[in-house]
């Protein structure tokens, strides 16, 4: 190890540090910076020259080489390069898929999650890594997703939280909410223990299968805070020893306490010009060197918020990314709440090119489908395309993303079989994760044996996908749903390496001819019919509301049907009653027959018959807590 000293004389212009090393090694050189500085605390500086700190432009991170490995807990992580290997191939025939935003129907998955448990039937050093991913792209095609949206892939510590004794010290973080650097890759993502180098050739090999598979790749990116934790128990790595008062909203009223809007201890100070630059520089680098296609910006709220923390209305930083040349192909999605309260849901800063997490489609979707009183209107609206949100300027009705299931929350198992939701085992005293789940156990809480419950459950499960998938907007399912995965109750499960997050390969084998492969048909059936996939909000010509029940608080179901000018229209009913509804038909269109393709009340494969199902008479009974859509032929 060499340490060299810098001269503010040589070595710095403006505020720029600068440093020009000859005859290094192109490769296998870990480097950091010692910095020190004014140790006025009131004033927001956390100068400590005893850190050796991570460069914030470091494009590969070495720590640790194994995930999870405990022996090495307390590993130091320093920045790394590579001028060594060829530039990658991504070969003669490589396109981008560049799928159209009304066609997106996005996959939410988490990279080690995927792979890791030994069901994934892969070798040992493949589990949980991105050529792991790679192996299983044909699950994705079969299932008929035309996007992934990875948990965050920038490096971080998985062992942050047992660096010193606490309530949580028993747990590992496998989302990756917690980010060290913005520009290099998870390296314990790489197979074999490989280390960054491989980790970047292995994430590159990825993109270019998934890209090869008609797949785009959107990456969940965490910058509303990082992994340098609160001033009571800082974990400081990088920006805080650089230039925390930069870096990180302080409070210059308060002793200069870090300002806490990401609930997670700090807030990056996203629209500082330093702050801003970087994170354009970062989101530019993984669209020219990784190529992926988009971004999902967590907690986004708080890229909303000014250097003091305060709410601005035209935030430079997200203008910016709209207006960048380098990133207008990608698709933008924000998750437009924070916490500390700025919720934005339909009012996010978007200049037309930000998508939005429709956190009301969530909410008003699962209260309807449970069969909450008063809530037929609002879930008309949303299936509609939630006008009432995104019908502004010129924004489209793809710019709502709507879900039922994300990453944190229950699971589409454990939204029908627990009220309460059960997190004991991450060590909080079930003082963490969401309260208001709106979810229904549909009679008994979390396993049971009885058949009459787990058929409702399937069934409700069932009526979730199909009001998701004829939804107008862009749908979001959650890895595992399609097998009906369960966490047993926990609705906030960060910090499990384990079979509560890893996806069950013996599960998926055993649903695959009833509850798989009704979601994997319902998405194709989305794919391959335009009138559920508009570019522009629906009119009146475009849906016809069999209904003049509106204002009655007790009515539970909902028939519409959809034209698509053709006459192939689509007639739909969803019954959130406890009792069967004896419903009217309309007439199909001229020289056409109503065919039934779904009726989640039936088992498989008689749920969904692709090519429908004739014979369909001028009443139909649909029966409890079930869905049917006729198709005209």
């Amino acid at each position: 190890m060499i340490e060299l000293a810098l001269d503010p004389q040589k070595n710095r212009t403006g505020d720029i540090w600068h440093i020009c090393i000859k005859e290094l090694p192109r490769g296998g050189v870990l480097y950091g910076y010692r910095i020190d500085g004014p140790r006025n605390w009131h004033e927001g500086h956390r100068f400590d020259d005893s850190i050796i700190l991570i460069d914030p432009y470091a494009k590969l991170i070495e720590g640790r080489r194994a995930f999870g490995d405990e022996s090495n807990k307390m590993c130091r992580f320093f920045g790394t390069y590579d001028f060594n290997s060829l530039p990658f191939d991504w070969g003669e025939n490589y396109k981008l898929p560049n799928v159209l935003e009304k066609d997106l129907v996005i996959y939410e998955m988490n990279v080690r999650a995927f792979t890791a448990d030994e069901t994934s039937s892969l070798d040992q050093d493949q589990r949980g890594s991105y050529l792991g991913l790679i192996e299983k792209i044909p699950h994705l095609l079969e299932l008929g997703v035309n996007a992934v949206e990875l948990l965050p892939v920038f490096e971080f510590d998985e062992l942050e939280l047992q660096r010193r004794p606490n309530p949580r010290d028993h747990m590992i973080n496998t989302w990756g909410y917690s980010t060290i650097n913005f520009f290099a890759p998870m390296s314990r993502y790489a197979s074999c223990g490989g280390g960054p180098v491989r980790a970047s050739w292995e994430f590159k090999e990825m993109v270019k299968a998934l890209h090869g598979a008609g797949i785009e790749v959107i990456l969940d990116v965490v910058y509303n805070h990082t992994n340098e934790a609160d001033d009571e128990n800082p974990y400081t790595t990088s920006f805080r020893g650089i230039d925390n008062k930069v870096y990180y909203m302080v409070d210059l009223n308060n002793n200069a306490q870090l300002l806490n809007f990401s609930g997670c201890g700090n807030t990056f100070n996203c629209n500082h010009p330093t702050v801003m630059e970087l994170i354009l520089e970062s989101l530019r680098h993984w669209v020219t060197e990784y190529h992926v296609d988009g971004f999902r910006f967590d907690l986004a709220s708080v890229l909303c918020r000014g250097t003091d923390g305060t709410p601005i209305n035209a935030p430079p930083l997200v203008k910016a990314i709209s207006k960048d040349s380098v990133l207008s192909r990608c698709k933008i999605i924000a998750e437009p709440w924070d916490c500390g309260g700025l919720y934005l849901v339909g009012k996010f800063p978007n200049w037309d090119r930000w998508a939005e997490w429709n956190g009301k489609y969530r909410d008003d979707i699962r209260r309807f489908i449970k069969g909450d009183a008063g809530m037929k209107g609002n879930f008309a609206t949303r299936i509609a395309g939630s006008a009432d949100l995104y019908r502004v300027n010129k924004r489209k009705p793809y710019h709502s993303v709507n879900f039922v299931i994300a990453h944190d929350g229950f699971t589409l198992y454990d939204l029908v079989s627990y009220n309460n939701k059960h997190n004991d085992a991450n060590g909080e005293g079930g003082n963490d994760g969401c309260n208001d789940n709106f979810s229904w156990n549909c009679g008994v809480e979390g396993e049971t044996s009885d058949a009459n419950i787990n058929a409702l459950r399937s069934r409700q499960m069932k009526n979730f996908h199909l009001a998701l998938m004829v939804s107008q907007g862009t749908p979001m399912m959650l890895m595992g749903d399609e097998y009906g995965h369960t966490r047993y109750g926990n609705n906030n499960s960060y910090g499990h390496d384990t079979t509560i997050n890893n996806f069950q390969w013996g599960q998926l084998e055993a649903r695959k001819n009833d509850h798989f492969r009704f979601f994997s048909k319902m998405i194709k059936f989305r794919l391959s019919h335009n009138v559920l996939r508009k570019e522009n909000f629906i009119g009146k010509n475009d849906i016809t509301w069999l209904e003049d029940n509106w204002y009655n608080e007790e009515s539970r179901f909902l028939a519409f049907m959809l034209h698509d000018g053709n006459g192939g229209d689509i007639y739909l009913a969803f019954n959130a009653h406890h009792f069967s509804i004896k419903t009217a038909i309309p007439s199909p269109p001229r020289n056409r027959s109503w065919y039934r393709v779904v009726d989640t009340n039936l088992k498989s494969p008689d749920d969904f018959v692709t090519e429908g199902v004739s014979g369909i008479r001028e009443t139909y009974d649909v029966a409890p807590y079930s869905a049917i859509l006729l198709e005209a032929k």
